[in-house]
């Protein structure tokens, strides 16, 4: 009863971090019930909670005694499995090292122990309430057409990759790819002229069946307390696939980057999403199925190359759309109080 009196008294503070290559960017959101308040983001040059950051969300959640501190776990020792069953998990990780929990009664999602225990750490002086998995976000964000399509969902953030292929609903495959560590992605960066020179070189060359290119191109429902195209025949169903293209087209333009680095990183992104769909179809332990279509939940603002690439090289039909990660961290948040 006093709960609710002081729930009518003060107002709900989110805070939602999301931490990228060389800064984290913190968004809070103040709500009354359904009501938005009040927002605000940040950006601070730090990967760590430095003074600085401290004290803007400090300053926000002394406000009220209802306040909700959550974090997109971006950690490389991460993943999702196609089972719930804890005896078939070593089969796809190490289920002794990591926190799992199950979504949906479909499938589970993972993290290390250690990374979570250091994210916690980390954060200690202001608390963590929610660490959410890019998997669970990534199904949220598509659950329109995970329901009803059975395609590739790539989540793309700064520095990683959460890709993961759902057949009507049923988790297929799912891997988490760190675009800082990767030892074959970092091998993959080349500049426009060396690319050039390459193809060059594999034009002149005397005999190209030597050259194996796909061998050289080669992880919580959130962790809650700390503890969602196959048929283009239906028309209002190519209208929602035509309303993506659409959004794609307009907001390409709106992330201006250096020409060489973007070439390199959607370069790199192709690169990784290949070798995974390489991997989900020789893998004898995934139920392997054909993927024509790739949904890509651009967190970053990626340029049309990566869309060339994929359709062009291994001839997906491609369809993005923008995703403000630390809203959608927001809303997660708000689900786990309903």
């Amino acid at each position: 009863m006093l709960n609710k009196l002081l729930e009518g008294l003060y107002h709900k503070i989110f805070v939602n971090i999301v931490v990228y290559r060389s800064k984290s960017i913190v968004y809070v959101e103040e709500s009354n019930k359904d009501e938005i308040i009040n927002s605000i983001e940040e950006s601070f040059d730090t990967t760590t909670l430095n003074a600085k950051m401290y004290s803007f969300i400090k300053s926000h959640i002394e406000e009220s005694p209802f306040h909700y501190i959550s974090i997109l776990d971006t950690s490389c020792s991460q993943g999702a499995a196609p089972t719930c069953n804890p005896k078939e998990m070593p089969l796809y990780f190490d289920s002794t090292s990591s926190k799992q929990l199950c979504y949906a009664d479909g499938w589970s999602y993972y993290s290390s122990k250690a990374d979570l225990h250091l994210l916690k750490k980390e954060y200690s002086s202001i608390g963590v309430d929610f660490i959410f998995s890019p998997f669970v976000l990534l199904a949220k964000f598509f659950k329109d057409k995970i329901d009803k399509h059975t395609s590739m969902y790539v989540l793309i953030g700064d520095s990683f990759l959460s890709l993961a292929v759902f057949d009507h609903s049923e988790l297929l495959f799912a891997e988490h790819l760190d675009m800082k560590n990767n030892k074959e992605s970092d091998e993959l960066l080349m500049d426009s002229s060396s690319m050039q020179n390459l193809e060059f070189e594999l034009e002149s060359s005397v005999n190209l069946d030597d050259i194996d290119v796909e061998d050289d191109i080669g992880e919580l429902n959130d962790f809650g307390d700390i503890e969602d195209l196959d048929n283009f025949e239906d028309i209002n169903e190519f209208s929602e696939i035509k309303e993506d293209e659409e959004k794609f087209i307009e907001e390409e333009d709106e992330y201006p980057r250096n020409e060489t680095e973007g070439f390199n990183e959607e370069y790199q992104r192709f690169s990784l999403i290949k070798s995974s769909l390489k991997h989900f179809y020789k893998d004898d332990k995934y139920k392997s199925q054909f993927v024509e279509s790739v949904y890509i939940a651009d967190g970053v603002g990626v340029s049309s190359d990566l869309k060339r690439y994929l359709e062009e090289e291994i001839f997906l039909s491609v369809f993005v759309r923008r995703i403000d990660l630390c809203a959608e961290v927001c809303e997660l948040a708000k689900a786990e109080l309903q």
